[in-house]
Protein backbone atom coordinates (compact mmCIF):
# COMPACT_ATOMS: atom_id res chain seq x y z
CA UNK A 1 0.00 0.00 0.00
CA UNK A 2 2.53 2.14 -0.81
CA UNK A 3 0.98 1.15 -3.14
CA UNK A 4 -0.64 4.47 -3.81
CA UNK A 5 0.98 7.89 -3.60
CA UNK A 6 1.73 9.08 -7.08
CA UNK A 7 4.48 9.19 -9.05
CA UNK A 8 6.48 11.68 -6.82
CA UNK A 9 4.93 11.49 -3.52
CA UNK A 10 4.63 7.91 -2.70
CA UNK A 11 7.36 7.03 -4.90
CA UNK A 12 10.07 9.14 -3.15
CA UNK A 13 8.83 6.12 -0.19
CA UNK A 14 9.13 4.12 -2.65
CA UNK A 15 11.79 5.13 -5.45
CA UNK A 16 13.90 5.46 -2.27
CA UNK A 17 14.39 2.43 -1.67
CA UNK A 18 14.16 0.63 -4.87
CA UNK A 19 14.92 3.00 -8.17
CA UNK A 20 17.14 5.99 -6.59
CA UNK A 21 16.00 9.49 -8.07
CA UNK A 22 12.82 11.06 -7.48
CA UNK A 23 10.66 12.54 -9.76
CA UNK A 24 9.25 15.84 -8.86
CA UNK A 25 5.83 15.91 -7.01
CA UNK A 26 2.74 16.55 -8.98
CA UNK A 27 0.17 19.08 -8.05
CA UNK A 28 -3.24 17.16 -7.61
CA UNK A 29 -5.69 17.76 -10.67
CA UNK A 30 -8.40 20.42 -9.40
CA UNK A 31 -11.12 17.94 -10.98
CA UNK A 32 -11.23 16.47 -7.13
CA UNK A 33 -12.46 19.63 -5.47
CA UNK A 34 -15.26 20.07 -7.97
CA UNK A 35 -16.08 16.62 -9.21
CA UNK A 36 -19.88 17.35 -9.78
CA UNK A 37 -20.44 14.07 -7.32
CA UNK A 38 -18.59 15.73 -4.76
CA UNK A 39 -20.22 17.41 -1.58
CA UNK A 40 -18.82 19.07 1.74
CA UNK A 41 -18.35 16.97 4.26
CA UNK A 42 -18.63 18.11 7.91
CA UNK A 43 -15.51 17.05 10.20
CA UNK A 44 -17.75 15.40 12.74
CA UNK A 45 -18.14 12.86 9.90
CA UNK A 46 -14.42 11.78 10.49
CA UNK A 47 -13.30 10.57 13.81
CA UNK A 48 -10.36 8.88 15.25
CA UNK A 49 -10.98 4.99 15.65
CA UNK A 50 -7.77 3.91 17.65
CA UNK A 51 -4.30 5.17 18.14
CA UNK A 52 -1.49 3.45 17.06
CA UNK A 53 1.64 2.84 19.78
CA UNK A 54 4.96 4.97 18.09
CA UNK A 55 6.70 7.83 17.17
CA UNK A 56 7.46 6.91 13.48
CA UNK A 57 4.91 4.38 12.83
CA UNK A 58 3.94 5.68 9.04
CA UNK A 59 1.09 3.13 8.65
CA UNK A 60 0.15 2.06 4.87
CA UNK A 61 -1.60 -1.24 5.02
CA UNK A 62 -5.11 -2.21 6.79
CA UNK A 63 -7.07 -5.17 6.77
CA UNK A 64 -10.52 -6.75 9.09
CA UNK A 65 -10.69 -10.16 9.77
CA UNK A 66 -14.02 -10.95 8.30
CA UNK A 67 -14.77 -13.40 11.37
CA UNK A 68 -14.80 -11.24 14.06
CA UNK A 69 -13.51 -7.29 12.73
CA UNK A 70 -10.28 -7.49 14.47
CA UNK A 71 -8.49 -4.94 12.28
CA UNK A 72 -4.69 -4.93 11.69
CA UNK A 73 -2.51 -2.11 10.00
CA UNK A 74 0.99 -2.15 8.53
CA UNK A 75 3.57 -0.14 8.97
CA UNK A 76 5.52 1.13 5.83
CA UNK A 77 8.73 2.45 8.06
CA UNK A 78 9.91 -1.05 9.67
CA UNK A 79 7.17 -3.56 8.98
CA UNK A 80 5.93 -3.67 12.39
CA UNK A 81 2.22 -4.97 12.11
CA UNK A 82 -0.59 -3.73 14.90
CA UNK A 83 -3.66 -5.13 16.03
CA UNK A 84 -7.27 -3.66 17.08
CA UNK A 85 -10.04 -5.72 18.64
CA UNK A 86 -13.12 -4.50 18.33
CA UNK A 87 -13.78 -1.80 20.58
CA UNK A 88 -9.83 -1.42 21.50
CA UNK A 89 -8.62 2.52 21.14
CA UNK A 90 -4.92 1.91 20.95
CA UNK A 91 -3.84 -0.86 18.76
CA UNK A 92 -1.28 -3.26 20.09
CA UNK A 93 1.40 -5.06 18.57
CA UNK A 94 0.93 -7.75 16.65
CA UNK A 95 3.77 -8.91 14.95
CA UNK A 96 7.48 -6.79 16.36
CA UNK A 97 9.13 -4.50 13.40
CA UNK A 98 11.66 -6.63 11.16
CA UNK A 99 10.29 -9.76 12.28
CA UNK A 100 11.15 -12.39 9.77
CA UNK A 101 13.52 -10.51 8.14
CA UNK A 102 10.33 -7.97 6.93
CA UNK A 103 11.24 -4.38 5.84
CA UNK A 104 7.56 -3.06 5.36
CA UNK A 105 4.19 -4.28 6.04
CA UNK A 106 2.08 -2.51 3.10
CA UNK A 107 -1.04 -4.54 1.52
CA UNK A 108 -2.68 -6.53 4.34
CA UNK A 109 -5.40 -9.31 4.08
CA UNK A 110 -7.12 -11.58 5.91
CA UNK A 111 -7.99 -14.52 4.24
CA UNK A 112 -11.40 -16.77 5.09
CA UNK A 113 -9.58 -19.13 6.82
CA UNK A 114 -8.49 -16.16 9.26
CA UNK A 115 -4.99 -16.29 7.55
CA UNK A 116 -3.03 -12.58 7.76
CA UNK A 117 -1.16 -11.83 4.53
CA UNK A 118 1.42 -8.94 4.68
CA UNK A 119 3.76 -7.63 1.86
CA UNK A 120 6.76 -6.18 1.94
CA UNK A 121 7.21 -4.02 -0.54
CA UNK A 122 11.41 -5.05 -1.06
CA UNK A 123 11.06 -8.44 -1.41
CA UNK A 124 7.75 -10.20 -1.39
CA UNK A 125 4.58 -11.34 0.69
CA UNK A 126 4.72 -13.54 4.02
CA UNK A 127 1.15 -15.61 5.25
CA UNK A 128 0.79 -15.94 9.33
CA UNK A 129 -2.32 -17.42 11.61
CA UNK A 130 -3.85 -14.51 13.20
CA UNK A 131 -4.29 -17.25 16.39
CA UNK A 132 -0.55 -18.08 17.09
CA UNK A 133 1.26 -15.12 14.91
CA UNK A 134 3.10 -18.08 13.34
CA UNK A 135 4.35 -17.67 10.05
CA UNK A 136 3.37 -19.81 7.96
CA UNK A 137 4.04 -19.19 4.29
CA UNK A 138 6.58 -17.35 2.73
CA UNK A 139 6.92 -15.85 -0.97
CA UNK A 140 9.64 -14.03 -2.84
CA UNK A 141 9.89 -12.21 -6.18
CA UNK A 142 12.48 -13.97 -8.45
CA UNK A 143 15.35 -12.31 -10.37
CA UNK A 144 16.98 -9.10 -9.85
CA UNK A 145 16.11 -5.47 -10.80
CA UNK A 146 13.61 -3.00 -8.79
CA UNK A 147 10.67 -4.13 -7.20
CA UNK A 148 7.88 -2.30 -5.13
CA UNK A 149 5.14 -5.44 -3.92
CA UNK A 150 2.49 -3.54 -2.90
CA UNK A 151 -0.97 -4.49 -1.96
CA UNK A 152 -3.11 -7.17 -2.53
CA UNK A 153 -6.28 -8.87 -3.26
CA UNK A 154 -7.52 -12.41 -2.31
CA UNK A 155 -10.20 -14.49 -4.63
CA UNK A 156 -12.95 -16.86 -3.28
CA UNK A 157 -11.05 -19.81 -4.20
CA UNK A 158 -7.96 -18.77 -1.73
CA UNK A 159 -5.67 -17.08 -4.32
CA UNK A 160 -4.19 -14.31 -4.05
CA UNK A 161 -2.75 -11.95 -6.23
CA UNK A 162 -0.46 -8.68 -5.41
CA UNK A 163 0.68 -5.88 -8.07
CA UNK A 164 3.92 -4.82 -8.19
CA UNK A 165 4.20 -0.94 -8.75
CA UNK A 166 7.01 -0.78 -10.32
CA UNK A 167 7.07 -3.85 -12.76
CA UNK A 168 3.65 -3.09 -13.86
CA UNK A 169 2.91 -7.11 -13.13
CA UNK A 170 0.43 -8.97 -10.74
CA UNK A 171 1.95 -11.99 -8.96
CA UNK A 172 0.12 -14.55 -7.72
CA UNK A 173 0.26 -17.57 -5.28
CA UNK A 174 -2.46 -20.57 -5.31
CA UNK A 175 -3.91 -22.40 -2.81
CA UNK A 176 -1.10 -25.25 -3.66
CA UNK A 177 1.76 -23.26 -3.41
CA UNK A 178 0.23 -21.53 -0.02
CA UNK A 179 0.09 -25.24 1.13
CA UNK A 180 3.74 -25.97 0.19
CA UNK A 181 4.75 -23.06 2.75
CA UNK A 182 7.18 -21.51 0.34
CA UNK A 183 9.01 -20.65 -3.40
CA UNK A 184 9.39 -17.67 -5.77
CA UNK A 185 6.60 -14.82 -6.42
CA UNK A 186 6.33 -15.10 -10.03
CA UNK A 187 3.96 -12.73 -12.40
CA UNK A 188 0.84 -13.82 -13.57
CA UNK A 189 -0.36 -11.02 -15.78
CA UNK A 190 2.06 -8.37 -17.20
CA UNK A 191 -0.10 -4.92 -17.20
CA UNK A 192 2.76 -2.93 -18.67
CA UNK A 193 1.60 -2.88 -22.31
CA UNK A 194 -1.72 -1.61 -21.45
CA UNK A 195 -0.79 1.17 -18.87
CA UNK A 196 -0.74 4.65 -19.79
CA UNK A 197 2.92 5.75 -20.54
CA UNK A 198 4.13 7.60 -17.39
CA UNK A 199 7.39 9.67 -16.66
CA UNK A 200 10.15 7.36 -16.28
CA UNK A 201 10.19 6.31 -12.34
CA UNK A 202 6.83 6.57 -11.51
CA UNK A 203 4.36 4.28 -9.62
CA UNK A 204 2.32 2.67 -11.50
CA UNK A 205 -0.18 -0.51 -10.44
CA UNK A 206 -0.89 0.24 -6.66
CA UNK A 207 -4.50 -0.94 -5.21
CA UNK A 208 -5.81 -3.90 -6.30
CA UNK A 209 -9.25 -6.41 -5.19
CA UNK A 210 -11.80 -9.14 -6.70
CA UNK A 211 -15.03 -9.05 -7.38
CA UNK A 212 -17.24 -11.59 -4.61
CA UNK A 213 -17.43 -14.22 -7.28
CA UNK A 214 -14.05 -13.88 -8.28
CA UNK A 215 -14.49 -13.56 -11.95
CA UNK A 216 -12.21 -10.88 -12.21
CA UNK A 217 -9.45 -7.98 -10.46
CA UNK A 218 -9.77 -4.52 -10.38
CA UNK A 219 -5.77 -2.94 -10.14
CA UNK A 220 -5.56 1.05 -10.39
CA UNK A 221 -2.76 2.97 -11.83
CA UNK A 222 -2.25 5.52 -9.70
CA UNK A 223 -0.14 7.98 -11.49
CA UNK A 224 -2.72 7.54 -14.90
CA UNK A 225 -5.72 7.99 -12.86
CA UNK A 226 -6.97 4.43 -15.21
CA UNK A 227 -8.36 1.19 -13.27
CA UNK A 228 -7.66 -2.34 -15.10
CA UNK A 229 -9.84 -5.29 -14.84
CA UNK A 230 -8.33 -8.52 -15.56
CA UNK A 231 -10.59 -11.91 -16.11
CA UNK A 232 -9.36 -14.50 -14.55
CA UNK A 233 -11.26 -16.92 -16.81
CA UNK A 234 -9.79 -15.49 -20.23
CA UNK A 235 -6.99 -13.88 -19.25
CA UNK A 236 -8.24 -10.76 -20.79
CA UNK A 237 -7.22 -6.87 -19.75
CA UNK A 238 -8.71 -3.94 -20.54
CA UNK A 239 -9.57 -0.62 -19.05
CA UNK A 240 -12.64 0.09 -16.94
CA UNK A 241 -14.60 3.20 -17.89
CA UNK A 242 -14.61 5.86 -15.48
CA UNK A 243 -18.01 8.14 -15.09
CA UNK A 244 -17.08 11.81 -13.52
CA UNK A 245 -14.14 11.27 -12.54
CA UNK A 246 -10.85 9.69 -12.37
CA UNK A 247 -8.42 7.49 -10.07
CA UNK A 248 -5.11 9.57 -10.28
CA UNK A 249 -3.18 9.29 -6.88
CA UNK A 250 -5.48 6.56 -6.09
CA UNK A 251 -3.92 4.13 -3.77
CA UNK A 252 -6.54 1.59 -1.36
CA UNK A 253 -9.52 0.21 -2.81
CA UNK A 254 -12.40 -1.64 -1.21
CA UNK A 255 -15.23 -3.46 -3.05
CA UNK A 256 -18.25 -4.06 -1.55
CA UNK A 257 -20.50 -7.10 -2.48
CA UNK A 258 -22.98 -4.63 -3.39
CA UNK A 259 -20.96 -3.39 -6.55
CA UNK A 260 -20.05 -0.36 -4.48
CA UNK A 261 -16.29 0.71 -4.66
CA UNK A 262 -14.48 2.81 -2.12
CA UNK A 263 -10.97 4.74 -3.28
CA UNK A 264 -8.08 6.12 -0.77
CA UNK A 265 -6.60 8.87 -2.85
CA UNK A 266 -3.45 9.85 -0.73
CA UNK A 267 -1.75 13.02 -1.49
CA UNK A 268 -5.22 15.03 -2.24
CA UNK A 269 -6.49 13.63 1.47
CA UNK A 270 -9.68 12.42 -0.87
CA UNK A 271 -12.15 9.64 -0.65
CA UNK A 272 -14.29 8.44 -3.62
CA UNK A 273 -17.23 6.44 -3.81
CA UNK A 274 -17.91 4.55 -6.87
CA UNK A 275 -20.75 2.47 -8.13
CA UNK A 276 -19.51 -0.34 -10.49
CA UNK A 277 -21.47 -2.23 -13.18
CA UNK A 278 -21.97 -6.11 -12.32
CA UNK A 279 -19.83 -6.91 -15.05
CA UNK A 280 -16.96 -4.80 -13.84
CA UNK A 281 -16.00 -2.54 -17.11
CA UNK A 282 -17.94 0.31 -15.83
CA UNK A 283 -17.52 2.63 -12.56
CA UNK A 284 -19.64 5.77 -11.88
CA UNK A 285 -18.44 8.46 -8.88
CA UNK A 286 -20.89 8.69 -6.70
CA UNK A 287 -19.47 10.48 -3.67
CA UNK A 288 -16.08 12.65 -3.00
CA UNK A 289 -14.87 13.85 0.81
CA UNK A 290 -12.15 15.78 0.61
CA UNK A 291 -10.14 16.50 4.06
CA UNK A 292 -6.69 17.24 5.44
CA UNK A 293 -7.79 15.59 8.55
CA UNK A 294 -7.18 12.59 6.32
CA UNK A 295 -3.47 12.94 6.57
CA UNK A 296 -2.68 11.22 3.47
CA UNK A 297 -5.05 8.34 3.27
CA UNK A 298 -3.45 5.51 1.95
CA UNK A 299 -5.56 2.32 2.55
CA UNK A 300 -9.37 1.37 3.66
CA UNK A 301 -11.47 -1.28 5.05
CA UNK A 302 -14.37 -1.43 5.51
CA UNK A 303 -16.61 -2.45 9.18
CA UNK A 304 -20.04 -2.49 9.52
CA UNK A 305 -21.31 1.17 9.96
CA UNK A 306 -18.15 2.51 8.97
CA UNK A 307 -14.97 3.35 6.79
CA UNK A 308 -11.89 2.67 8.56
CA UNK A 309 -9.18 4.73 7.10
CA UNK A 310 -5.14 4.67 7.54
CA UNK A 311 -3.74 8.05 8.56
CA UNK A 312 -0.12 8.12 6.89
CA UNK A 313 1.47 11.86 7.47
CA UNK A 314 4.26 10.47 5.60
CA UNK A 315 4.35 14.27 4.19
CA UNK A 316 5.46 14.74 8.28
CA UNK A 317 9.06 13.57 8.64
CA UNK A 318 8.29 10.36 6.08
CA UNK A 319 8.55 9.37 2.64
CA UNK A 320 7.00 12.39 1.55
CA UNK A 321 8.94 15.11 3.19
CA UNK A 322 10.72 16.47 6.31
CA UNK A 323 8.18 17.71 9.22
CA UNK A 324 6.77 15.96 12.79
CA UNK A 325 3.80 14.29 12.66
CA UNK A 326 1.07 13.88 15.36
CA UNK A 327 -0.08 11.11 16.60
CA UNK A 328 -0.58 8.12 14.17
CA UNK A 329 -4.18 7.30 14.28
CA UNK A 330 -6.65 5.41 12.01
CA UNK A 331 -9.69 7.47 11.20
CA UNK A 332 -13.73 6.15 11.17
CA UNK A 333 -15.22 7.74 8.36
CA UNK A 334 -19.17 7.56 8.45
CA UNK A 335 -21.93 7.64 5.94
CA UNK A 336 -19.54 6.67 3.25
Amino acid sequence: MLKKLLPATLLTLTTALTLGALPAVQAAPAAWAASSASAPVSDSRISTAFTLPGEKVYPEGIATDPRNHTVYVGSYADGTVYRARPGQRTAEVFLAAGADGRHTANGLRVDARGRLWVTDSTSGVSVYDTASRRRLAHFEVAGTGGLFVNDLAITPDGTAYLTDSVRSVIYRVTPAQLAAGSGALLPAYDLSGHLTPSPAGSFALNGIVSDPAGRFLLAVDMTAGDLHRIDLRTGAISRVVLQGGDLTHADGLDLAPDGTLRVAHNTTNTLTRWHLSPDGTRARLTRTITDPSLQIPTTLSRTPGRTLVVRSQFDKGGPMGPGTPTSFTVASVRDF
